[in-house]
């Protein structure tokens, strides 16, 4: 990226946030803090408005706008495509917001980049997988995302995994995430007193309080990267034949797989998986289609199982 089109990004980050640090400048355009500083500098000697406060960060002065933001092209098939992700990834209400947000956008945008984007809108698609979350609830994420934009207390009935009761549970909203086509909310469970993980598609009833809560919860990503800090992942690579890969289908998607090559022997899949002693029990049921290339661990883990399976058989 160019300086001049540097310095109109910055402006346009500046707009969009109450405040910016010098420090997420420089992380967002892999660029120094002299840099930043000198840019900045500049910004200020052609007019625009910037109020700098120690340890705060940047901010432009209120009321100061810029006209209606131009979009390249490459920016405006990005939104098109946020907005088909958003589409089948999280719940219709949101899906609707999203929508209605590119139509202000769009609104500001020349004729030309708007025909472009109807153009583009039939050619993009994001498919909805068959082991795509069922969520009970239509609004549940819109309803979180309000939980932890005002720190409301929120309760909501919750169906354990491998439980057929329902639990009834009073929570403080710590932040939401999307891993393995789930979403999942993480709070502060007040009847447990720590920190709990629910998945959007177990949630059976939500709703929000009228109280707000005052604890000072750590940011999701600290707390998410403390969480799984400990986690060792195991690497494993199969070799699979052409029927193996039918049979499999979208399980795969529930053991950690990555990706995938095709080979004259057979389709090679990446795995990483955080009980090999799972996979090992899910590999036994495919093992007549596939081979286990990388992962001594695992090889070892499936041995011990058809060991034990055998003796079992032995003394029926």
């Amino acid at each position: 990226m160019n300086r001049i089109d540097r310095l109109s990004s910055i402006i346009i980050q500046l707009q969009s946030r109450r405040t910016v640090k010098a420090k997420d400048i420089a992380e967002r355009y892999s660029i120094s803090l002299r840099t930043v500083y000198r840019d900045i500098s500049s910004l200020e000697e052609a007019g625009i408005p910037i109020i700098g406060e120690s340890g705060i960060g940047y901010s432009l002065q209120e009321g100061y706008r810029l006209p209606p933001v131009m979009f390249t092209r490459e920016e405006a098939t990005a939104l098109i495509t946020a907005e088909k992700l958003v589409a089948q990834l999280t719940d219709a209400s949101n899906g609707n917001l999203f929508s209605n947000a590119l139509d202000k956008i769009r609104s500001v945008m020349e004729i030309g980049e708007k025909d472009y984007l109807s153009r583009m809108e039939g050619k993009i698609e994001v498919i909805r997988n068959s082991i795509a979350q069922d969520l009970t609830q239509d609004n549940v994420l819109q309803l979180i995302l309000a939980g932890l934009g005002g720190h409301l207390v929120m309760k909501l009935h919750y169906a354990a995994p491998y439980k057929q009761q329902e639990t009834k549970r009073v929570i403080e909203p710590v932040g939401v995430f999307y891993v393995n086509r789930y979403w999942h909310l993480i709070a502060f469970c007040r009847e447990k007193n720590d920190y709990r993980d629910f998945r959007f598609d177990r949630i059976k009833q939500l709703s929000a309080t009228d109280v707000k809560f005052k604890t000072k919860h750590p940011v999701l990503k600290s707390f998410l990267n403390n969480q799984y800090k400990d986690i060792k992942l195991e690497e494993v690579t199969l070799l699979v034949d052409n029927k193996g890969a039918q049979q499999i289908g979208d399980s795969k998607y529930y053991y950690g797989y990555i990706s995938e090559r095709s080979t004259v022997a057979g389709i090679e899949m990446e795995f990483l998986t955080m009980s090999v002693d799972g996979f090992a029990r899910w590999y036994i049921s495919i093992a007549d289609h596939a081979m286990i290339i990388h992962s001594a661990l695992l090889k070892t883990t499936v041995k011990s199982l058809f060991t034990s399976f055998s003796s079992t058989i032995e003394n029926i």
